[in-house]
This record gives C-alpha cells, structure tokens and sequence, in this order.
C-alpha cells in the first residue's frame, strides 16, 4: 500500500481520497485515522461473539423451558430490530433531558442507551451470522470517497 500523501508516515496508509488507516498523528484532524482496518475488524469481532455470546448464555435465544435454540424467523429479527431502535429513543429522551442513566449513575443516559443499542446490533449481528466488522470497514472505506459526505457538497444548497 501506498504511504500517506499528507504526513508521509510509514505507519499511515492511503485506502481512500481522505481515509487514511494507520497510527501517524501527523496527518490533519480532518483526515479520518484508524490504527489498521485488522484493529478495527477485530475490535468488532471480537464485540460481536462477546455480545452474542452474552446473550445466548443469559437465555435470549432459546425456549426458556425446553432450552432449545428459538428458529430465527422474520417475526423474530424484526422484534429484534424494535429493540434497538427503542435503545436509540431512550438515547435521544435521555439526551433531550440531560440525564444521567439509572443503572449506571456514572455515566449519561445517552451513553448507556448507545451502549445498549450496540450490544443489541452486535447480539443481532452474531445470530444471522453477519460479518458486521466487514460491513463497518467496508462502509467506512466507502463513504470516505462519498461526494455527498464531502463538507464542500454538503455546503451547497442542495447538499445533505
């Protein structure tokens, strides 16, 4: 891979017009900066199997009676799904009222319900199997060359 064409730092590699993956803090704040895509993919591997392992040893996925595992049905994922998306209303509650969360006094409501909603997205991620890590580098990779995420577009009239 090529050296970053702004710090020239053999620890910063160019994946994308302004995305760069590496450690150099040389690089402008304004330019996107990852240690490595294989940190930041198996960061959220290793989220995804610690969550979803979590879950299927708290009994979330199988018949609380029998213990067998529960079918993935449509029905299912997509009660799923509600779920995070309540996670994320509590955020903005908690954020529109500044307050901090009950469970855990030390940190913000919006804090915990994020927190929730990951864990959540992760759970989710690892019963359907999903490479979600894939998907975040990949999707990470391809808005940094998005003309609609460049702040020059998004100042023009029509910009998002």
């Amino acid at each position: 891979m090529p050296k970053c064409k702004t710090c020239k730092s053999p620890n910063c590699v160019w994946v994308g017009a302004e995305t760069r993956i590496g450690t150099s803090t040389d690089c402008p704040p304004q330019v996107a900066t990852y240690k490595s895509t294989e940190t930041l993919r198996n960061g959220l591997r290793n989220l995804v199997c610690d969550c979803h392992g979590a879950s299927k040893a708290a009994g979330w996925w199988n018949d609380l009676r029998t213990g067998e595992p529960l079918p993935l049905t449509q029905e299912r994922v997509g009660d799923k799904l509600m779920l995070i998306v309540t996670e994320i209303a509590e955020a903005k509650e908690g954020h529109r009222k500044g307050l901090m969360d009950t469970h855990l006094p030390n940190r913000t409501m919006i804090e915990v319900e994020l927190a929730d909603a990951m864990i959540r997205i992760a759970d989710l991620a690892g019963a359907l199997g999903l490479d979600l890590a894939g998907a975040v580098v990949d999707k990470l990779a391809y808005n940094a060359n998005r003309p609609d995420h460049k702040v020059e577009n998004r100042i023009l009239p029509k910009g998002e």
